[in-house]
Parts: C-alpha cells; sequence; structure tokens
C-alpha cells in the first residue's frame, strides 16, 4: 500500500490570515504545503515569491512543496533553498537544460521535482525519470485556482504510475488541479500519491479544516492498486 500526501495550495487561501489557514490544514493533517509560485510569463498570473516561502517557514515545520511555474528557473534555486523550500518542481516546458537544473536543486539538498502541462506528452520525462524525486501531472492548465479537471487526464495520472513503477524507484506522482473529495480516489486508484488541492479545501463552506478531513476521507476510501 502506499502512502497517499495531500498538500494543500495556498494559492486559494486567504492571504489577510496565512498563519491561521496554514495551521488550520495542519491540525487537520496536512502532509505538505504547496506553494505555487508564478512569474507572469510562463504563465499569465502572477502569485508568489520567496518572501512567502520564508513567512510559511516560519509558520509550519511541514515540508514545503515549491512550485515553480517561471521562465529560466535556475536563476532562483538558491533563493528559494535559502528561503526555507523543501521541494523545488520545474516545469519540463520551462527547462531546455533540464538535467543541468535538476543537478542544482539537488545541489542545494532539496527535493527534485518536475511537473508536467496538461498538453505535454510523458515521453518528456523518459530521460530524467531516474534523477527526479517527483512528477506532477497539471489536471488543468496552469495559471488559475479554482478550474475544473481535465477528465482525460486520469489516464495520463495512470501511465504516469506505470513509467516511474518500471523504474523501481520510490517517486512521488502528483496531482494539481481541480482535485477535491469528488475525484481523489479515482486519482489515487490510477497511482498518484500526492494530492494538490487548493479551493475544494480553502474555499470550501464548510471551512478548510472540516474539508480536509473530508478529502483525507476519499482518500482512505480509495483502493490503492498494485501495479506490474
Amino acid at each position: 500500500m502506499r502512502e497517499v500526501k495531500i498538500a494543500p495550495s495556498i494559492l486559494s487561501a486567504d492571504l489577510r490570515c496565512l498563519a491561521r489557514e496554514v495551521e488550520a490544514v495542519a491540525r487537520a493533517g496536512a502532509d505538505w504545503i504547496h506553494v505555487d509560485v508564478m512569474d507572469g510569463h510562463f504563465v499569465p498570473n502572477l502569485t508568489f515569491g520567496m518572501p512567502i516561502v520564508a513567512a510559511l517557514r516560519r509558520i509550519t515545520s511541514l515540508p514545503l512543496d515549491v512550485h515553480l511555474m517561471i521562465e529560466a528557473p535556475e536563476r532562483y534555486l538558491e533563493a528559494f533553498a535559502q528561503a526555507g523550500a523543501d521541494r523545488l518542481i520545474v516545469h519540463v516546458e520551462a527547462c531546455p537544460h533540464l538535467h543541468r537544473v535538476i543537478q542544482g536543486i539537488r545541489r542545494l539538498g532539496l527535493r527534485a521535482g518536475v511537473a508536467l502541462n496538461p498538453a505535454t506528452p510523458l515521453s518528456a520525462l523518459e530521460e530524467i525519470l531516474p534523477d527526479v524525486d517527483q512528477v506532477l501531472i497539471m489536471t488543468v492548465n496552469p495559471g488559475f485556482g479554482g478550474q475544473a479537471f481535465i477528465e482525460r487526464m486520469r489516464e495520463k495520472v495512470r501511465r504516469a504510475r506505470r513509467m516511474i513503477d518500471a523504474l523501481d524507484r520510490p517517486i512521488e506522482l502528483e496531482v494539481d488541479g481541480g482535485v477535491g473529495p469528488e475525484n481523489a480516489s479515482d486519482l489515487v486508484e490510477a497511482g498518484a500519491t500526492v494530492l494538490v488541492a487548493g479551493a475544494s479545501i480553502f474555499e470550501a463552506p464548510e471551512g478548510a479544516e472540516a474539508a480536509l478531513r473530508r478529502l483525507r476521507q476519499a482518500v482512505e476510501n480509495a483502493r490503492i492498486p498494485r501495479f506490474p
């Protein structure tokens, strides 16, 4: 059985009371905190930078899963490491020298991950997969929170799981975009080991703490398969 982690994304949190929001999901059993860094170039939005990561590091001891949706991420690896990131994820589409970038993350002592946009084929992972700690499958087009899950990405997650298992390495398979209690079980059964959820947690009418517990229950109801 695989351990499934839940990583609430602060993209949908109320930044007026960020500490309270993070403390609420920590109480409810969050495993990581996911930070979506956007530069307005690689994706059409501007969000967080190193100061927010540094503030989160003071707020929580949970691992900070920092998703760099930015151009030329290699320029900022050290700064995010110094701010307190535990994991750095870069996009295949943004890194012409991807292996060098992954090596740079590892030299900083951080876990290294790669992300794929919905239209990017899994074949883009073939040469880098043995060198990473996690793969993030975008199940919406990156740039904004609260989007609807792209249904055909479920099969992409399943195929990514088979690629990872063929290597027999403990690589996390992360899913980001439109994740909530209604599809969490399906995604876990497809092979996901990390679920990023933003709006379904922080914008839930019942509050973030109750929403995360409901998401955890959906995960626990999943039948986690054994892949050949």
